[in-house]
């Protein structure tokens, strides 16, 4: 007798607790009767990319375009070439203009303008990117190429006996290769450059 009063108490205090329980997990009765929408998650959202990551699409894109014109160098499309730094260029100034601190990009710029043609542009460059970074092996070994174009074997030395004291042994030789190269085809620029040593 006793089980069979107790049970009908029992059951009808969970009939008291199972539609509070089931109100609180939104299955009450609102307007639609379902819970609302969630809402999107911050997390899932990509942050814009701040001035390096940015510097970094540029220069990608810049020393594609330095691929691209040594290829149509090679391939005897000069002119192809020529659009190719120009658009590196490009590139490799949008690089700086985010992130001057990025040397690698500066070394870019200093080449795509001495390709170009524009040493005034090529050797400020190579210039900032070492006044960041000294030690910098491949913009010492393109600046003294740089010095090689304009007639300078000397300043081209400076730079190899740099590369030589940094312990950059594959950009110096690639320097001392373009400088004896140099010195074969200018004879009286050694010459000229050895009797101004001795006075």
């Amino acid at each position: 007798m006793r089980l069979r009063s107790s049970l009908p108490l029992g059951l009808f205090a969970l009939l008291l607790i199972v539609p509070a329980a089931y109100a609180s997990m939104g299955g009450g009765s609102g307007a639609s009767g379902s819970s609302p929408p969630p809402q999107p998650s911050t997390t899932d959202a990509k942050p814009e990319p701040g001035p390096r990551e940015q510097a970094e699409g540029y220069y990608a894109q810049a020393y594609e375009e330095i691929a691209r014109a040594k290829k149509d160098l090679a391939d005897g499309k000069g002119k192809n070439a020529q659009k190719s730094f120009k658009r590196a260029l490009e590139y490799g100034e949008k690089a700086t203009d985010l992130d001057e601190k990025y040397f690698e990009a500066w070394n870019l710029v200093g080449y795509a303008a001495r390709k170009t043609g524009d040493y005034d542009k090529a050797f400020a460059s190579y210039d900032k990117c070492l006044e960041i970074k000294t030690d910098y092996a491949p913009a010492r070994e393109y600046l003294g190429e740089a010095w090689l174009e304009k007639g300078d074997p000397v300043k081209a030395r400076e730079q190899l006996t740099l590369l030589e004291k940094f312990g950059a042994n594959d950009d110096a030789a690639t320097l001392r290769t373009a400088i004896e190269t140099y010195e074969k085809a200018h004879p009286a620029a050694v010459k000229d450059t050895t009797t101004a040593a001795t006075h």
